[in-house]
């Protein structure tokens, strides 16, 4: 250990003696021998070098370097306590910081989360930054966002990052997306590929991991879209697509919650996405960024209840946002927990960090048959 370390004890002794000007008095106010105590601020004058107190006369009084030095001594014990008060407010999550990356999509699909969160924690400032789904895991590997919520096909074959835990909250459905104007608004579908190559489409461009999903699975199924138009915001495409002439390809969520909006289901279906919380593996996990997992994944359990209940008109997915709500209330049996011990399912072993729970496992694995 270093001996020139000043510890907060020593600094108490030395207030407690000028307090009062005694050494048996500030023995007995601390609970200490009044040996000890001598010792003590014996050896902070010998670190420092210089003599603190003046024992010379009937009472202890400090020197002029003792008077200076006591002045700082009282303000980082006040530093210290205000440390301590910190570090206690972070525990009980009345105050801290939670940085987010999102993709345009979980923007809309996670923004009731988020409001949530704000409501339970009032205290805790919240940083959300927008970016493609590559963006996001370099930012998580850097560590310059603490949470991400990813947007993955469950039929996707990209690589995914060694140093990344994910944890599956819940499945989504794509579908055509039109206008209340649009030709397309009042068909029933579902609408056939060949139907779909003659529609004029606004999309995000392919820096985002779905338009990138969405392009391989027209490729595999000899799909030409007709891509009239490119954005980086989805903001950008729904007001677009409500103006009537383009339409685009949206989760069903997004689609059924617009006003102005009309989705059609298509044929062959497209691969289902899963909304996923990610983070860096063995990364700390401050307790903001715990509560957040918790969070969603209590929210995870109610979301499509609330949906269907808001919608701003009968949604004519009716019966796939039915199958959805089934398929997210199993999914949300799994605790979106990052901390070290592996979550608990309700039925079933524990799930291993980052692997998803035992029915959203299942529906990926009829996925990806199906496809097959």
């Amino acid at each position: 250990m270093d001996r020139n370390v000043i510890f907060p004890r020593s600094l108490r002794y030395l207030i407690a003696v000028a307090e009062h000007h005694s050494f048996t008095r500030a023995a007995e106010v601390l609970f200490v021998s009044q040996p000890t105590l001598s010792q003590q601020i014996k050896q902070l004058e010998d670190l420092l070098d210089v003599q603190l107190l003046d024992r010379t006369g009937r009472t202890v009084r400090l020197t002029a370097a003792g008077e200076v030095y006591l002045h700082h001594a009282r303000r980082a014990l006040d530093e210290l306590g205000l440390a301590a008060r910190a570090i206690h407010e972070l525990q009980d999550l009345s105050r801290g910081s939670l940085r987010l990356g999102m993709t345009p999509i979980t923007d809309y699909l996670a923004t009731p989360l988020l409001n949530q969160f704000i409501a339970r924690y009032p205290g805790i400032s919240m940083n959300t930054l927008e970016m493609p789904q590559d963006d996001i895991v370099t930012a998580l590997v850097e560590d310059r966002v603490d949470i991400g919520i990813a947007f993955n096909s469950t039929l996707s074959t990209e690589a995914s990052s060694e140093e990344i835990d994910s944890h599956i909250l819940f499945v989504e459905t794509l579908c055509l997306a039109v206008g209340d104007g649009h030709p397309l608004a009042q068909e029933p579908g579902p609408l056939s590929k060949h139907a779909l190559e003659q529609v004029p489409l606004v999309m995000l461009n392919n820096n985002y991991a779905l338009r990138r999903h969405i392009d391989l699975f027209c490729h595999d199924h000899c799909i030409s879209p007709l891509i009239s138009m490119e954005a980086t915001s989805l903001s950008v495409i729904i007001e677009i697509v409500r103006l009537g002439r383009l339409a685009t390809l949206l989760p069903d969520t997004i689609a059924c919650s617009q006003p102005g909006l009309y989705p059609i289901s298509l044929l062959p279906e497209l691969p289902r996405h899963t909304i996923s919380l990610i983070c860096r593996k063995g990364a700390h996990k401050s307790p903001a960024c715990q509560a957040f997992a918790e969070l969603a994944a209590e929210w995870t359990s109610v979301r499509c209840k609330v949906k269907r209940g808001h919608r701003i008109r009968p949604c004519p997915l009716s019966d796939v946002c039915t199958e959805m709500e089934c398929t997210s209330a199993c999914e949300a049996k799994g605790t979106a927990d990052f901390s070290d011990s592996p979550p608990q399912t309700e039925d079933g072993p524990p799930a291993l960090p980052g692997e998803p729970s035992s029915d959203a496992q299942g529906q990926l694995e009829r996925d990806q048959q199906g496809a097959a």
